[in-house]
């Protein structure tokens, strides 16, 4: 089995966490002021943010770089509607309106969080080839 925990390099490891648990309905399940995983209501991971230069990761000592270059964090949920109306609430900046994606027929739209990480939202899907 192989699975990906996304770990992303954020300025305030505390501030982010509160904003993607209020969009998202995360819990953190590792506090501190330099690492946060955050879980879905089941316990799975979702995302990881790490404070930029803490443990001296190579891909995470420069916080002067543009955040998630070439990286889009792509959420499908099952809660489509209420994670949009969540981010109208919190006055998130919408990137791109709700729309329906032509390649797979869903609805999505794209946010930036507090770091400027590039993030769209559709409602669930499984890719077909």
């Amino acid at each position: 089995m192989i699975k990906l925990d996304p770990i992303i390099a954020v300025k305030d490891v505390l501030s982010s966490a509160r904003w993607y648990e209020e969009l998202f309905g995360l819990k953190n399940n590792h506090g501190g002021s330099n690492f946060a995983v955050l879980q879905d209501e089941s316990g799975e991971t979702v995302i990881c943010l790490h404070e930029w230069g803490s443990h001296n990761h190579p891909s995470m000592t420069d916080p002067t770089i543009l955040p998630g270059n070439g990286l889009i964090l792509y959420f499908k949920t099952t809660d489509f509607e209420s994670i949009r109306g969540k981010a109208e609430e919190m006055e998130v900046q919408i990137i791109q309106d709700t729309h329906r994606n032509t390649n797979y027929n869903r609805l999505e739209f794209s946010i930036k969080d507090l770091d400027g990480y590039y993030i769209s939202i559709t409602e669930y899907h499984n890719y077909q080839g």
